[in-house]
């Protein structure tokens, strides 16, 4: 009897080994199955782009030359590309406010753009974004309608907040600003739609442009045409410099 139970041990032992060696073997198959689909996956995900698309509402843009110049640059296969790089290259266009980049298949690659919207000239060569972005695009005569607006680069957002409000206050009195400039000392001087400019100063900002509003109705609306400049920086009146003339008059 303790013969028969050796040889049922031993027998148990050589089953569970042959199962052991089957297991290892469909294991050893099924990695190698698998290792060879991938292969083929990656192979056929891995393609070089056919196609580049760029989407998204554009006034300024060409999409199509945006899309050439991205193919230029797929000298690798889809999975290898480097869509950082290729976002970074597009930002770089001064009328690109921000890319998105995204693979595609078939191979391809999907490009969703937002443009930038100019509502301001910065200085004589940039334009400002609603943000207080500056960008340099090449200008052209259409901007020329937007108002004019410079000082520190790092007070962009200020300048226009400033501009804002004190178009708002000149509105009631039937005039419009078309440009501000904050100088680095922090004195502002206005533009305005008749031509006329206002030096402002740094103190007392509202109420010497509350000052200047009452003048300029009493006392100077009449003859706008030949004003070329206010000093509104006096505690009374003001300093008229007139286009016909060389010299000051005072008002107020």
């Amino acid at each position: 009897m303790a013969q028969a139970g050796e040889q049922g041990v031993v027998g148990n032992n050589q089953d569970r080994q042959w199962r052991m060696v089957v297991i290892l073997t469909l294991l050893v198959i099924f990695t190698g199955v698998s290792s060879s689909l991938l292969r083929e996956l990656w192979q056929w995900l891995n393609q070089p782009v056919g196609v580049v698309t760029v989407a998204g509402a554009t006034r300024h843009l060409d999409k199509e030359a945006l899309a050439q110049a991205l193919a230029t640059r797929m000298n690798r296969p889809l999975l290898q590309l480097d869509l950082k790089a290729l976002q970074e290259q597009l930002v770089q266009e001064p009328w690109v406010h921000s890319a998105s980049v995204r693979r595609q298949w078939p191979p391809a690659i999907g490009v969703q753009l937002e443009e930038e919207v100019p509502v301001a000239r910065w200085g004589d060569k940039g334009l400002l974004n609603h943000q207080g972005d500056i960008f340099w695009p090449e200008l052209k005569p259409e901007y020329a309608a937007l108002p004019k607006l410079t000082g520190p680069a790092h007070e962009t957002i200020r300048i226009m907040q400033q501009y804002h409000d004190l178009n708002r206050m000149f509105s009631a009195s039937g005039l419009r600003l078309t440009g501000l400039v904050l100088e680095s000392r922090g004195a502002w001087t206005l533009e305005l739609d008749n031509g006329i400019r206002v030096v402002v100063g740094r103190e007392e900002l509202v109420p010497r442009l509350k000052r200047f509003i009452d003048i300029y109705q009493q006392r100077l609306a009449a003859r706008a045409e030949q004003i070329e400049q206010v000093d509104i920086r006096y505690t009374n009146g003001a300093a008229v410099s007139w286009r016909a003339e060389t010299g000051q008059d005072n008002a107020g």
